[in-house]
Order: C-alpha cells, then sequence, then structure tokens
C-alpha cells in the first residue's frame, strides 16, 4: 500500500514515529517564521524599494555599456561628450530669458528711485569698463527718467521700453524710429539675452543726448507705427 507523504518524528516515548501531514506541516512552518522575532533585522521597505531601483539603474547601465563601442569606457568617454556637447550649447545661447515683468536686472526701474543724471553716471561706469549690456539699460533708464523729469512722461512703476518708446513717441515725433529701436535692443540685451556691443551703446547714448536738446511737440498725436509691447524698463 502507498504510504502519504508527511513529516515524521521519533516519539518521545521510543514507540511508533508520528507522521505529520504536508500542509499542515508547511502551514505550522509559516505561523512561526511569521513571528517578529524572525524579522527585526529585516530591510524596511524604503530600503528595499531603493535596492531594487538601484539594481534596475545597473542592469540598465550594464545593458548601455555592453551595447557601447569601447565598454564602460566608450560608455564614459560618450557622457562626457554629451556634457561638454551641453556646457557648450548653453554658452552659445546665452542667459536665459526672464519673464516680463520680473523684479530685479530686469527692470527698467528698480525699487530705489534714481535721477536720470545717476543712470548716465552708471551707464559710464559700465562703458568704461566694457560691460556694453549693462551699460545700455542704464541709459534706456537715464533718457526714460529724463523725459519723467521733464515731465513730458508721467512716472508709472512698471512700464516698459516698448510702452516708455510709444508714449515719448508722441511728443517727440522726431525720434519716433530711434525710440523704438531703443527699445528693442533693451529688450534683446534684458530678455533674450543677446549681448550689446560698443556701437549699441553709443547709438542710445547719442538719442539720449538728442532727446535732451529737443523740444516736444505737445499736440503731437499717437504715431500709427506705435506697438506696445513687453520688456519692463
Amino acid at each position: 500500500m502507498k504510504r502519504s507523504a508527511g513529516v515524521r518524528t521519533d516519539d518521545s516515548d521510543g514507540g511508533a514515529p508520528v507522521t505529520i501531514p504536508r500542509v499542515p506541516a508547511r502551514e505550522a512552518a509559516e505561523d512561526e517564521l511569521s513571528k517578529p522575532m524572525y524579522h527585526e533585522n529585516d530591510p524596511s521597505p524604503l530600503r528595499r524599494l531603493l535596492d531594487w531601483v538601484w539594481e534596475r539603474i545597473g542592469d540598465l547601465l550594464d545593458a548601455a555599456a555592453g551595447a557601447t563601442p569601447g565598454g564602460w569606457v566608450g560608455l564614459t568617454v560618450l557622457a562626457l561628450l554629451v556634457a561638454l556637447f551641453l556646457i557648450g550649447l548653453r554658452l552659445r545661447m546665452g542667459a536665459l530669458r526672464r519673464a516680463p515683468g520680473s523684479a530685479g536686472h530686469g527692470e527698467l526701474f528698480g525699487d530705489r528711485p534714481r535721477s536720470a543724471d545717476e543712470h548716465r553716471t552708471a551707464a559710464e561706469r559700465h562703458a568704461s569698463a566694457a560691460r556694453w549690456s549693462e551699460a545700455l539699460q542704464e541709459r534706456m533708464r537715464a533718457l526714460v527718467r529724463s523725459l519723467e523729469e521733464r515731465a513730458l512722461l508721467a512716472p508709472r512703476p512698471g512700464r516698459t521700453a516698448d510702452e516708455a518708446a510709444t508714449e515719448a513717441a508722441r511728443v517727440l515725433p522726431d525720434h519716433t524710429a530711434s525710440l523704438y529701436a531703443a527699445a528693442l535692443a533693451f529688450d534683446e540685451v534684458t530678455y533674450a539675452g543677446r549681448p550689446a556691443d560698443r556701437a549699441a551703446y553709443l547709438r542710445l547714448r547719442d538719442l539720449d543726448d538728442a532727446v535732451r536738446r529737443s523740444r516736444p511737440r505737445l499736440t503731437g498725436g499717437l504715431p500709427a507705427s506705435a506697438t506696445p509691447g513687453k520688456g519692463v524698463v
């Protein structure tokens, strides 16, 4: 007769062995091993998750190294080339564009009001150090502040370079094209991160000097080409 599968243990009294069926034996073992005393040193769920993630990353890197000529050496060289490419691309594109109206260097006027002469002094200081972008920004601020000081523009926080050019062109129509060009140069330096050069600064300086000597046309209307835009000055 075929005997049933089970676990045999010796009788403590030396009698016949005791046979425990397989399923109850397995359940008894599982119940015993589920006690906390057997799991005090088990890794935490977070540690098990991190171990699993690192194993998957290791598998991906091994696969990449196997598919790259030269193995790990080739993969390292490839990573360095990609990093150098990204650095070069970042340098080529220049500074990231700032959001219009953001505080700081991109604004036409800062928190502390300064006179037109103070802005001109700052512009010349930057120009003497060949910091043409900063010089151009300060000269644009000087131009707008000068118009405010002459009561040709009403002081208004948050005014943009384009808006200033549009408003100034109403009373200085002979300088309309130059004013819009100055606003565009300010926007490109401040928001597009395009560096100015000496020629651009000198054009704006000459415009500032010309505007200071100009007589306003107080009855002039808004030029047809006025296009208000961004570029907080």
